[in-house]
């Protein structure tokens, strides 16, 4: 779904990794010009991570500071023997 920001057209969207959902979000200006901002952030459901793309697309748009994801994942390094370090 496009939303329309200053006549700039606004397409969040939403991928699964593993347990939580990627917000992520492309843009198409007057000119035909398509920008992707790649993955946002990670969060515990869809709707969470539709809202904050919306808002990153708005804030581009608006030539704003982008809003800062709710958290940031870490991976744990794995043991040698495939475990990870805090199991």
């Amino acid at each position: 779904m496009f939303f329309y920001h200053h006549g700039v057209a606004i397409q969040p969207s939403v991928a699964r990794s593993g347990r939580t959902f990627v917000a992520r979000v492309s843009i198409l200006e007057e000119d035909g010009e398509a920008t992707s901002l790649g993955d946002l952030g990670h969060f515990a459901n869809r709707q969470s991570a539709y809202t904050f793309a919306l808002r990153c697309g708005a804030a581009f748009v608006d030539d704003e500071p982008m809003p800062r994801p709710p958290c940031k994942l870490v991976s744990s390094p794995a043991n040698p023997d495939g475990q990870h370090a805090n199991t």
